[in-house]
């Protein structure tokens, strides 16, 4: 799998593996050589091979190391940030844990996981935990409900921000965004619950393998082995009733109604029957601005976007 533009004097991979730590500057969030390899974008590469294209860079002053951590040159202290970040991040791992299998014993949750900065270790002291959340068909907006309830639980009796801002139902695993940016926030979401529905989710997006060749199976952070969602028999059958629909239904409409007004000319946000997807911010547009800002300054030869180094497409 090869670049759309070639560089002058660097290979495929040497760009490849340039990109990555491009992308992840965004976030100030240097690599190691194994994350370099698993989200090497648009390239196929083993771990020796990207050492080799990473000791070329350095040598040639395009990037820098430090511990172990490849950088930007002039990034160095982010080697820093990064450290301090994962130690936070550990102490809410925990967590993140325990209430995503609370999360999932909610009645019509199939799958849960942990996802944003989190999932990366790449987290500040007042950070909440996102949580990408998959349902039943026809519960979705009675699950989100209940879910929410337990968000405002957490944060009244255990101080805990809780952030599921992305529901799917089973018949929309599927994801219409492929971009680099939902590519890269797929492949290192941790589930923690539902290991089934998640093989099948990452089967319906293999397109994700066009920009994140290397990124196959789970993260290696993932929790093994990874908790089954517990039935709630008798709430469920409750809310499987006509009276259970309708309230769906009523759910849903005053719902879509207040987070279209909401979001506005955001295409980041958008909510239907099967799915609600609240990311309201434009944080992913924001992401690739960086990013391309970042192609431009230190891509050698031309300037480029991201769509300019955009994989060939193989899994329509």
């Amino acid at each position: 799998m090869q670049y759309h533009n070639a560089h002058t004097g660097m290979t495929s991979l040497h760009q490849a593996a340039l990109h990555t730590v491009l992308y992840t500057d965004v976030f100030d969030y240097p690599l190691r050589v194994e994350e370099i390899t698993r989200y090497l974008i648009g390239q196929r590469g083993a771990q020796p091979q990207v050492q080799r294209a990473l000791d070329a860079l350095v040598g040639a002053g395009r990037l820098s190391v430090v511990e172990g951590y490849y950088m930007l040159p002039g990034r160095e202290s982010t080697a820093a940030v990064r450290r301090e970040r994962r130690r936070v991040a550990k102490t809410l791992w925990p967590t993140a844990l325990a209430y995503g299998q609370k999360l999932a014993a909610l009645p019509f949750v199939k799958m849960v996981a942990v996802t944003g900065a989190l999932a990366a270790d790449n987290v500040e002291a007042d950070a909440d935990i996102d949580y990408l959340v998959v349902t039943e068909v026809g519960r979705l907006w009675l699950a989100r409900l209940l879910v929410i309830g337990l968000v405002r639980r957490a944060a009244l009796r255990d101080n805990v921000e809780l952030c599921p801002n992305y529901f799917v139902t089973e018949r929309a695993l599927h994801m219409t965004d492929k971009s680099l940016f939902a590519a890269r926030e797929l492949a290192q979401m941790v589930p923690v619950a539902g290991e089934a529905t998640y093989r099948r989710m990452m089967a319906e997006n293999r397109w994700l393998l066009d920009w994140l060749p290397n990124a196959h199976g789970m993260p290696a952070r993932t929790p093994l082995p990874l908790a089954a969602p517990r039935p709630f028999p008798f709430s469920e059958a409750l809310l499987r009733s006509r009276l259970g629909s309708w309230a769906e239904q009523w759910e849903m409409g005053r719902k879509i109604r207040k987070f279209r007004a909401q979001a506005g000319s955001n295409v980041e946000a958008n909510f239907s029957a099967d799915w609600c997807k609240g990311h309201f911010g434009g944080h992913g547009q924001r992401i690739m601005e960086a990013y391309d800002l970042r192609l431009n300054r230190y891509a050698p030869t031309m300037p480029l976007t991201h769509r300019d180094v955009m994989p060939n497409e193989r899994h329509a």
